[in-house]
């Protein structure tokens, strides 16, 4: 089957032939339809995760999916042949991405169902992401009325968490460069939201908003410290960028860092509210699997949202 895949790491995947994965035990196979490009990804092809997980060669890059089952292994349940599947390779090696026309995944963790009402286009491009921005919220508890400070929302965690963030009632502030970023941030949700620019006086603009300080802070994309400096006391920051308590020493605020964990529950309601228009999947480009190499340098560069790749 093609897939994009390295060799060794790091270096830049390309597309090549490698062998279809066959189902383990308790496994499904899927015939990928569509998948995406996301921060995880680019982080194993440059070799950020050498000693924390396995690598297994030639590695086939890739953690969302959508597609129908095609086969089981032994001891796979709650699936049929043919089916409409979505989700994130849970696994606990690299090697049997999702950027491929074909993957293995657990039956019991990080699949679900693609939903009446869901294009498998947007499934394909909603599990990681999703997962990162609803883990993200939960964490923060976010309620009615609080506001939200979103660094990063141009991405596609971000994308999504704004959206999450404004059906919870909260008051969102996104970061975005005025112009084109700033466009797709506040077309993102109906709801009142501010947008900042983050390569201005960043704290400055947040205070005007919020002049005692914000409820809470998605760490997306920045200086972790210093938007936790924008918290009100008692004030609370997720992080999916492995900020610690230990980095905002003496600050009376919570940090939650964030791995996201897409559980069958997790990814079934994103699902519903993605099939039900009350969130919507930003993807800005699509390419076919033969150019996967272009999605991910497209990735790379700093695309809004994200980007899908069809992969049959």
């Amino acid at each position: 089957m093609r897939a994009l895949a390295v060799n060794e790491v790091p270096s830049v995947p390309a597309v090549a032939e490698v062998e279809i994965p066959r189902p383990e035990a308790g496994e499904l196979l899927v015939k990928v339809a569509v998948s995406s490009v996301n921060g995880f990804d680019a982080a194993t092809a440059a070799g950020y995760l050498q000693g924390m997980m396995e690598h297994r060669f030639p590695l086939v890059i890739g953690k969302d999916f959508a597609g129908t089952v095609e086969a089981f292994g032994e001891g796979a349940e709650g699936f049929a042949v043919g089916e409409t599947v979505f989700g994130v390779v849970m696994k606990p090696f690299l090697g049997t991405g999702s950027l491929a026309e074909y993957v293995t995944v657990p039956a019991a963790y990080g699949v679900a169902h693609v939903p009446a009402g869901l294009d498998v286009r947007d499934a394909g491009a909603l599990g990681l992401a999703g997962t990162a921005a609803f883990d993200s919220l939960s964490a923060l508890n976010v309620g009615k009325n609080e506001t939200v400070l979103v660094s990063g929302a141009t991405g596609g965690v971000g994308a999504l968490a704004v959206q999450l963030a404004a059906a919870r009632g909260a008051k969102v502030i996104a970061t975005a460069r005025p112009g084109a970023e700033a466009d797709f941030v506040t077309s993102l949700t109906g709801a009142d939201m501010a947008v900042v620019d983050f390569t201005g006086d960043l704290a400055a603009q947040v205070r005007v908003l919020a002049p005692e300080g914000v409820d809470a802070v998605l760490h997306l994309a920045g200086d972790g410290a210093a938007l936790a400096g924008l918290l009100k006391p008692g004030g609370r920051i997720a992080s999916t960028l492995g900020l610690t308590k230990d980095a905002i020493e003496g600050q009376d605020v919570t940090v939650h860092s964030i791995m996201a964990d897409a559980t069958p529950q997790t990814l079934t309601a994103l699902a519903g509210q993605a099939a039900s228009g009350a969130l919507r999947v930003p993807i800005t480009a699509t390419f076919p699997l033969a150019r996967a190499d272009e999605a991910f340098a497209a990735f790379g560069s700093g695309a809004l949202g994200k980007i899908a790749v069809t992969c049959s």
